[in-house]
């Protein structure tokens, strides 16, 4: 399994998607989000076939804290069924993976106050 995960969440705006990294990154839920506006979504929903304007939330934490990322955003996120994926990263720059883990909650507990 791999140590590090992308978080992969859409939002109808780019203002629920800055909230939204916001509260992962200052609960050291995550050590970063990055928000891309201006995405088109084509979709199923209630039996027709639609199509919106959101943005993208992408954020970068441990594995060992993706349920607790996936809990948060279904807390604060203004969807009934919002997508919130976690991708695992198994591979990329040592020194930007230990960054991840130092800025995030180590294991997946609760903050130190």
């Amino acid at each position: 399994m791999s140590d590090y995960v992308f978080v992969y969440i859409t939002v109808a705006s780019p203002e629920q998607a800055v909230e939204i990294g916001r509260a992962l990154v200052e609960a050291r839920l995550a050590a970063c989000a990055n928000v891309l506006p201006g995405a088109t979504a084509v979709y199923w929903w209630e039996g027709a076939v639609r199509q919106d304007s959101e943005a993208v939330l992408v954020a970068k934490t441990r594995a060992g804290l993706a349920r607790a990322v996936v809990d948060k955003v279904r807390e604060i996120h203004t969807y009934a069924c919002p997508c919130v994926v976690c991708l695992p990263i198994v591979a990329g720059n040592p020194a930007f993976l230990d960054w991840i883990g130092a800025e995030t909650r180590p294991g997946g507990g609760e903050a130190a106050d």
